[in-house]
């Protein structure tokens, strides 16, 4: 019997719902029913619990297969929120862009942080604080979704964060800020690298 059957029984055995089952052990009902309908294992904490909750070993609830498969999907799913984790981090630490002197300024092309730009036109330094303060935004909000569990959420942050760092890759090789431009590349690059890992 596979585990999404033996969880079925076992839970209509204790008259439980999928929603009174959820509620037992501090999961949500949509988590219950995807292990029910065979489309995931639950974590090894979540497993745990069931365990306890039924009186039943783990053994008894998983087949050998089945453990490999649980621990590889977690191990998948907690590489996925560390990469992610780190692509928000990266977006916050672009605000290095805001005080560290990587702007050239005038024809002898003195490096200056960006608000010390003297001779740049002034919507180009409005437009340039205004991609790096979405992108440190953008990184903030994903720290903060990232703890909140929401995966979804959290991957529409990193989609954004792509799009913000490709923005300011552009913004900044056409404004001619090559030292800007490359540091938001290697970004890119690095979360590129990190994501295709996921």
């Amino acid at each position: 019997m596979e585990f999404n059957e033996k969880l079925q029984q076992l839970r209509k055995s204790k008259g439980l719902t999928q929603e009174e089952l959820a509620q037992a052990i501090f999961v949500s009902r949509t988590a219950v029913s995807k292990w029910e309908s065979g489309r995931g294992y639950p974590n090894i904490e979540s497993l745990k619990t069931l365990a306890e909750f039924f009186s039943v070993t783990v053994d008894e609830l998983l087949s050998t297969d089945e453990i490999i498969t649980a621990a590889e999907e977690e191990k998948q799913e907690l590489i996925g929120k560390y990469t992610t984790l780190l692509c928000h981090v990266l977006d916050v630490f672009t605000a290095l862009l805001l005080f560290i002197p990587v702007f050239g300024n005038g024809a002898d092309k003195r490096s200056v942080a960006l608000f010390a730009l003297s001779e740049t036109p002034l919507w180009i330094k409005i437009v340039s604080a205004v991609i790096i303060g979405l992108t440190v935004l953008n990184g903030v909000c994903g720290l903060i979704i990232s703890r909140l569990d929401k995966p979804l959420w959290s991957k529409h942050r990193s989609i954004t964060g792509i799009a913000l760092s490709v923005t300011a890759c552009l913004l900044f090789m056409i404004t001619r800020q090559p030292y800007a431009g490359v540091f938001c590349f290697a970004i890119l690059v690095i979360k590129g690298c990190l994501r295709r890992k996921v």
